[in-house]
């Protein structure tokens, strides 16, 4: 489980940093998912939510979990969320639609590091997968116990 950050920080910038949202579905899973916006303007140290779409396409209750990344790498230590439907599975029954969110800043350090200094934009990914069987729906659960194991 991802953990999300403490607080917002207590300052705001006036400077600008545009943050972009991407993405992508493994087939598996036989779901849409997209963000519902392409990017926003925010000031460093703004919360900010948004929102990603999920449909899912097949005839079965489906769980899936979403994997994140922050580009460029060097600014992920800048890029906080507070609340995020990747720090949990999500499941949609047939053809079910869902708007999950994401609150999110970036600190405002981001400005004054040198090695970020001249970042003005950063991107967001999700990759959404189907979670493991045993997160599934009328997913097997095993009867065997550790007293009936075979040696």
């Amino acid at each position: 489980m991802v953990e999300a950050c403490a607080a917002v920080p207590g300052r705001v910038a006036d400077t600008f940093v545009t943050v972009r949202f991407d993405a992508t579905t493994a087939p598996e899973l036989g779901w849409d998912f997209r963000p519902l916006e392409s990017a926003v303007r925010v000031h460093p140290g703004e919360q900010r939510e948004v929102f990603f779409r999920a449909v899912n396409r097949t005839a079965e209750t489906v769980t899936g979990t979403a994997t994140f990344n922050v580009t460029p790498t060097k600014t992920g230590i800048y890029f906080d969320k507070l609340q995020c439907f990747c720090f949990n599975e999500q499941q949609l029954k047939p053809g079910e639609s869902r708007d999950m969110g994401v609150v999110f800043f970036v600190d405002p350090d981001l400005l004054t590091d040198p090695s970020t200094s001249d970042v003005r934009t950063i991107t967001l990914s999700y990759t959404m997968f189907r979670a493991p069987a045993a997160s599934q729906p009328n997913a097997a659960v095993s009867s065997r116990t550790k007293d009936s194991a075979v040696n």
